[in-house]
């Protein structure tokens, strides 16, 4: 793993503010045909982030993703202040690309305060020590992939991954729709709770909608199968760092009518519920 590429990812969530409420960020080519979803989540978070007081912390972001964004372009955010409230603040965030918007989302903020509290346990699973690291495609068979393709399956990103169950996507077999994921940033960065709540919304895009498929025996590489997230839904709920290990808990209770609906919930090592997510998918299997 590079830190070159966590560094990388954390310029990309430093976004250059246009106006008040107008903020502009640019994208990264991960090898993904479009810009990758957490991204556009990542620096929406961000910029309603700017615009709220700093001692108040997003809990939660609820977002519909409207079209395909283009890596080649800048993205624009405009950011509406719908209410600050003597606790809670409310905004909502456009992310613009020539002149259409690509995602619209609803993120709600809160001054810290104490209450009630329980957690559901975190699942018993091996530690990320005793899984084994995942390996990209020995170099002969990675160039017998698309060139994007190519990028996504073969360079280490910034965060490292130990999936319990680790499949071939290329030849997937069907299995019940559920996983355990651990992952973290590939090195340290800063102790900014804002920053690091920004790459966790980045990082909870990878693998949650593809926990549907499992069942079916398809993958994002089956050749008749076009997938597409269409929201995503994402609660903060306790401190957090995402350079430390995180296991992401996946299950998918249904999918239907071309579409798949997946859960998450992700604790720190020390088994602490510390984020939850939902999102829906596009999962079309054509004929012929």
């Amino acid at each position: 793993m590079s830190p070159n590429h966590v560094t990388e990812l954390v310029e990309l969530l430093q976004l250059e503010r246009l106006e008040d409420n107008l903020f502009r960020g640019q994208s990264r080519d991960i090898g993904t045909r479009f810009v990758f979803g957490g991204q556009v989540l990542g620096q929406a978070l961000a910029a309603a982030q700017h615009t709220v007081d700093a001692a108040r912390e997003a809990h939660s972001l609820h977002a519909y993703f409207l079209r395909a964004g283009d890596i080649e372009a800048p993205i624009v955010y405009n950011v509406e202040r719908t209410r600050d409230g003597g606790t809670f603040s409310s905004r909502r965030v456009v992310a613009i690309q020539h002149g259409q918007p690509i995602l619209n989302g609803s993120i709600s903020f809160q001054l810290p305060e104490k209450g009630v509290e329980h957690q559901a346990p975190m699942p018993e699973v091996p530690a990320p020590e005793d899984i084994e690291p995942w390996h990209p495609l020995p170099p002969d068979e990675l160039a017998r992939l698309p060139v994007k393709l190519q990028r996504w399956m073969g360079v280490d990103g910034p965060f490292e991954f130990r999936q319990l169950w680790p499949r071939d996507e290329r030849q997937p077999a069907r299995r019940p729709p559920f996983q355990h994921i651990w992952f973290r940033l590939a090195s340290p960065i800063s102790d900014s709770a804002v920053l690091h709540r920004a790459l966790l919304a980045y990082a909870s895009d990878f693998h949650l909608i593809g926990t549907a498929t499992l069942p079916h025996g398809i993958s994002y590489l089956t050749n008749n199968v076009q997938m597409a997230s269409l929201d995503h839904a994402l609660w903060f709920h306790r401190p957090f760092r995402v350079d430390e290990w995180l296991l992401y808990s996946f299950d998918s209770p249904t999918a239907q009518g071309g579409r798949g609906l997946a859960r998450g919930q992700i604790f720190s090592r020390d088994g602490r519920l510390v984020a939850s997510t939902a999102q829906e998918g596009l999962i079309r299997v054509r004929n012929g």
